[in-house]
């Protein structure tokens, strides 16, 4: 009994101390993600059409001028602009590493949950019914039609026995979403005003959102993401089975509702404010998880901080690659993240949960 109890000791000293090596190296990789964060930040400001040295911007950030051009065009335009794309990135990237957790799918993304297609449908009805043509009113449809869509989704995926699980989840979301592809499409097709309105919605851009759209949905977004770290820990446990996650006292219908909720207000406010932008919240999860492993806590304290670079990395590519003009960030996000995508994929480590 001695021998085993001076064996198990070194063991466990052993143990505790290469989770402290490894918490170690991820809470600097953490800092590195930040540093990079703070650089997309600084060329989001500095980088358009009009270019603007980056001594310039901190000074203007920190000792603004009225009568300066340079720093009316950073507060008016660049500041607010950029502010708007570390929420979306952030959103869409929370939201998309929750929805793999949920489904154990690690090609999982938001708009399995019906919210992008909740979202147009809603766009689609306000200006063709509506007549809406305000980006400030479609704002509202679209977080509108993303909430009742998700909300549509998981009561259908509830029905039957044992509640909601995630396969009928995701078969309810997709089978939701096609049909009301289909009316949008009949809409847009219908009324040329819908048309104007969707085409460049759909496309995904941050160009003319101001902080007064992202304050009307940041309350949303901010419950969002307190759900989602509340999430973190259960969501471990579910990663091993629903019946073992039971056993070891995990709330799993809780988990599943929360999941549920924090997915339809950060994809719901992130595609309200920006439009549909693919391959973030698919994308970064999957960076994330080969960077620290399963752990969900540390793949959410890194989405938040990688979602944002690749959004905000967009922007400037597409602000750069036709100037004077630009490509909208959600087509940039589709070429940058389709080819990366498909190396990380092929890593076992990255795509497996």
């Amino acid at each position: 009994m001695a021998e085993a109890s001076a064996t198990s000791a070194p063991t466990s000293r052993t143990a505790r101390g290469g989770v402290a090596a490894s918490n170690a190296r991820r809470g600097a990789g953490l800092l590195v993600a930040l540093a990079v964060l703070v650089v997309a930040v600084l060329a989001s400001i500095a980088v358009g059409s009009r270019q603007i040295p980056v001594p310039v911007v901190l000074d203007a950030l920190f000792s603004y001028d009225p009568s300066v051009d340079d720093h009316v065009v950073v507060w008016q335009l660049r500041v607010p602009r950029t502010v708007v794309g570390l929420a979306v990135g952030l959103a869409l990237g929370a939201a998309g590493a929750l929805v793999q957790a949920l489904t154990r799918n690690p090609l999982a993304e938001p708009g399995l949950l019906g919210v992008n297609a909740g979202a147009a449908f809603a766009v689609a009805l306000g200006v063709a019914v509506f007549g809406v043509t305000r980006v400030e009113a479609s704002v509202w449809f679209a977080f509108g039609g993303a909430l009742a869509v998700t909300v549509a989704v998981y009561l259908i995926g509830s029905t039957g026995r044992g509640g909601a699980d995630p396969v009928r989840l995701v078969l309810a979301g997709v089978a939701l979403g096609a049909v009301l592809q289909g009316v949008t499409t009949g809409l847009v097709l219908l009324d040329p005003r819908a048309f104007d309105q969707l085409r460049a919605w759909n496309a995904g851009s941050l160009v003319g959102r101001d902080l007064d759209l992202l304050l009307g949905v940041l309350p949303y977004l901010a419950v969002g993401v307190v759900v989602a770290l509340l999430a973190a820990r259960p969501l471990d446990a579910i990663a091993l089975g629903e019946d073992l996650a039971a056993a070891v006292g995990a709330p799993v219908a809780v988990t599943r509702v929360g999941v549920v909720l924090a997915v339809t207000l950060l994809a719901g406010g992130a595609t309200a404010l920006a439009g549909p932008i693919s391959f973030v919240g698919l994308m970064v999860p999957h960076v994330a998880r080969w960077v620290v492993g399963p752990d969900q806590r540390w793949i959410l304290a890194y989405v938040l901080v990688l979602a944002p670079v690749l959004l905000l990395g967009s922007d400037v590519l597409g602000r750069v690659l036709m100037s004077p003009g630009e490509v909208p960030v959600g087509i940039v996000t589709a070429f940058v993240g389709a080819p990366v995508l498909v190396l990380l994929v092929r890593r076992h480590r990255a795509s497996g949960l």
